[in-house]
């Protein structure tokens, strides 16, 4: 591992918050992502899940309605694995 130069302009907390972003790269991206995409499928649980609750397209509904809850639970998934993945680093 390559050690901090003293001429550098860094200070400790930059050092230490690049060689974080060395470690996982694009992190912030990907949890940006999935609160995007979760958000996404929430707005489509509510849509579906009145859509079914009013009787319209049920036949089409639902399946969207089971493909919406499926991606939050993904997106759910997937924060939480990362969440676990930093708190180990």
């Amino acid at each position: 591992m390559v050690e901090p130069n003293s001429k550098s302009r860094l200070n400790p907390e930059q050092y230490a918050r690049l060689k974080a972003e060395m470690a996982a790269p694009y992190r912030g991206l990907r949890k940006f992502i999935y609160v995007a995409c979760g958000a996404s499928g929430m707005i489509g649980v509510f849509i579906f899940f009145f859509k079914v609750l009013a009787g319209r397209d049920v036949d089409s509904s639902v399946p969207n309605l089971v493909l919406q809850i499926g991606i939050v639970a993904l997106m759910v998934f997937l924060w939480r694995w990362e969440q676990q993945k930093q708190k180990r680093s």
